[in-house]
């Protein structure tokens, strides 16, 4: 007589088909996880201190490097770009930086700035692009960018409190996180972006979800502000302004009411609080008139590469080549450097080596054909995101973050490429905290040239 034999447990069934599923969905996130891991690893600080030495690889580095080989294995297997007139502008930014390269007077040289822009402002956004398929995986990215600002953020604010920071006005109270004194603007930087994102998914969130970001967004505040950096403040204010009137013009304008109000108040308990805040906020006003030091030793820099760019107007006088020409070019009251201390490193004299000016910096070493292809790639990213998060706010009410077409990072893309564009008036690029600036660039990218049509895969492939 035959056995009967009954199915298997419930338990066994689910055991044997958990671990498969959650192999498969593994295998589908493990890109945007690996983009992740490299905006988490900005923190790790650099082992090099030698701010002259022509190639500084970081971790961050490295793991760009990670992100290039996976874009490519993915296009190995069938993944395709997006069609989008951005892309000319990217093949522009190459032809530039190339002939840069070639007239240098030091092409070797030059040869290292050539990788270091092609990686920032092309691979990695371009890898980015190719890597993020739906809203799951902007989440993740997104998700460590405001992890890693947090951290920074903590990381500052326990420095100024405690008096372990950089050195301001004979104390050491300048909040620059993990990056030291030698790359002073790398956490205000760090800071600025995960605010704009904090705040460009909370007006695209509902629920418990806006909450916990407007109230992360408010607690940056405080590390960015004791960062003293003028102009990462300006530019994350400028992003928040475009963010709004993008987002929702009526909220646009009682956000600006308000924040006038709130900003008179915040004004009067910093100053009541600290008079250093105070006055690096006051002297946003007087950097025209009556510059400080700092200030005027960044015109002095500027008027350098102004006068490169008219003697080398077409091409530059070569990438990586700002510091060679500078004392050729420079006024006689430009300083020799700039003065750097915290209590790890101590006491140190930082050369000038660019004009903290990425427009001027460009111009001077790329000419005008380098300007104007690193304007068309910025300003025609922002033109496109812009114009798409405008579509989907008008054609369907605000932006929906629920809706599989990437619409959670709309209001945060447009943030993310206004806050470069104004930050890099007083910046260029530069240490670790600019392979961040890269991956943003990706998520803008992301959205910018994602089809109208896109479903939760993300992108056609």
């Amino acid at each position: 007589m035959p056995v009967a034999t009954s199915s298997p447990p419930l338990a066994d069934r689910a055991a044997r088909v958990l671990p498969a599923s959650v192999a498969a969905r593994a295998r589908r996130r493990w890109p945007a996880a690996l983009v992740g891991l490299t905006v988490l690893v900005v923190c790790v600080p650099a082992g090099d201190k030698d701010v002259s030495a022509s190639v500084h690889v970081t971790p961050a580095d490295i793991g760009t490097l990670g992100i290039v080989v996976a874009a490519v294995l993915r296009a190995r297997t069938g993944a395709r770009l997006p069609r989008s007139r951005l892309w000319y502008a990217v093949g522009a930014v190459v032809a530039a930086l190339g002939v840069s390269t070639v007239v240098s007077i030091d092409p070797t040289g030059s040869l290292a700035g050539f990788v270091r822009y092609v990686q920032l402002f092309v691979l990695v956004p371009v890898a980015v692009v190719l890597l993020l398929r739906d809203r799951v995986d902007l989440a993740l990215v997104c998700g460590a960018v405001l992890a890693t600002a947090a951290f920074e953020g903590a990381v500052g604010t326990w420095q100024y409190l405690s008096g372990g920071g950089a050195s301001f006005a004979g104390e050491d109270v300048r909040a620059v996180g993990t990056f030291g004194a030698l790359d002073i603007m790398a956490m205000a930087s760090v800071v600025g972006s995960g605010l704009v994102v904090a705040v460009g998914l909370a007006l695209v969130l509902r629920g418990r979800h806006r909450v916990y970001l407007l109230a992360l967004a408010a607690c940056l505040v405080a590390p960015l502000l004791f960062s003293f950096s003028r102009g990462t403040l300006i530019a994350t204010v400028a992003a928040f302004v475009v963010m709004l009137f993008v987002a929702s013009p009526r909220l646009a304008v009682r956000s600006v009411v308000f924040g006038l109000a709130g900003a008179i108040v915040a004004g009067a308990m910093v100053g009541g609080a600290s008079s250093g805040i105070a006055a690096r906020v006051g002297s946003i006003a007087s950097s025209v008139g009556r510059p400080d030091a700092s200030v005027s030793d960044r015109y002095d820099l500027w008027h350098a590469a102004l006068a490169m760019w008219q003697d080398y107007p077409v091409s530059g006088v070569g990438l990586k080549e700002f510091a060679y020409y500078r004392d050729a070019y420079a006024p006689l009251s430009l300083s020799s450097g700039s003065d750097v201390a915290d209590p790890s490193l101590g006491f140190q004299r930082e050369p000038l080596l660019s004009p903290h000016n990425m427009y001027l910096l460009v111009l001077s070493e790329q000419g005008a054909l380098g300007l104007a292809a690193l304007l068309a790639l910025l300003v025609g990213l922002a033109v496109l995101t812009i114009r798409r998060t405008v579509a989907v706010r008008d054609g369907a009410g605000p932006p929906d973050a629920r809706r599989p077409d990437g619409r959670l990072i709309s209001v945060a893309a447009v943030g993310i490429v206004t806050r470069i564009l104004v930050d890099f008036v007083s910046s260029d690029i530069g240490g670790p905290s600019t392979v961040l600036m890269s991956i943003l660039l990706g998520l803008a990218s992301w959205w910018a040239v994602s089809p109208d049509h896109a479903q939760a895969t993300g992108p056609p492939r």
